[in-house]
Parts: C-alpha cells; sequence; structure tokens
C-alpha cells in the first residue's frame, strides 16, 4: 500500500487557551486537528491531576495536527505565538498517511 510523508504535531497546553490555539491554526491554514482531554501527568512543576477540578481552568488539553511537511513552519509558528505565554509543548514527528489529499 502506498504511504505518504507528514508530520505530527501535537500541542499540550492549558483548557483555557484552547480557543486561542485552534483559531490561530485556522488563521495559519490548517485545516484539521483532533483535540483531547489530557487527564493528568508530571513535568517541570511537579505532578498534577484533573481529578476534583469543577473547571477548565487547571486542565489541559492535546490538539493533534497531521499535515503535509511543507506546512510545518506556519504551523509552528501559529502554535508558538499562543503557547509562548503559558504552559504547554509542543512535538512534531514523523509520520506516514494512506491519503494524502485529505492533509
Amino acid at each position: 500500500m502506498q504511504t505518504h510523508q507528514a508530520k505530527r504535531v501535537e500541542i499540550t497546553i492549558e483548557a483555557v487557551m484552547e480557543n486561542r490555539l485552534t483559531k490561530a491554526l485556522l488563521d495559519a491554514g490548517v485545516t484539521g486537528f483532533t483535540i483531547l482531554p489530557v487527564l493528568g501527568g508530571s513535568g517541570r512543576s511537579g505532578h498534577w491531576s484533573r481529578e476534583g477540578q469543577v473547571t477548565r481552568a487547571g486542565g489541559m488539553v492535546s490538539v493533534i495536527c497531521i499535515i503535509r511537511p511543507d506546512r510545518l513552519d506556519s504551523l509552528l509558528e501559529a502554535a508558538f505565538s499562543v503557547v509562548d505565554r503559558h504552559i504547554g509543548v509542543v512535538s512534531v514527528v514523523d509520520c506516514e498517511v494512506l491519503r494524502a489529499e485529505r492533509f
């Protein structure tokens, strides 16, 4: 089966910043993404969990995008414009997709 090179970008950011991040991505021409809740984790600031939280204020989300390699720079610039001033992590990995016309 024929596969095509792509980039998978995952942005983990404070849940309250979700709308600002997705707007920046859409403005940069990103046509698709998936948003997942993050239940907890551990990092530079120590262990944290959403357990017992009533609002989204202390939570995190993970926004996942799969894009063509030539669109990576514009996506990263858009993401960094939001993540730069907030808690967040951006990762990029190479991946392969079956239907390149969808990305």
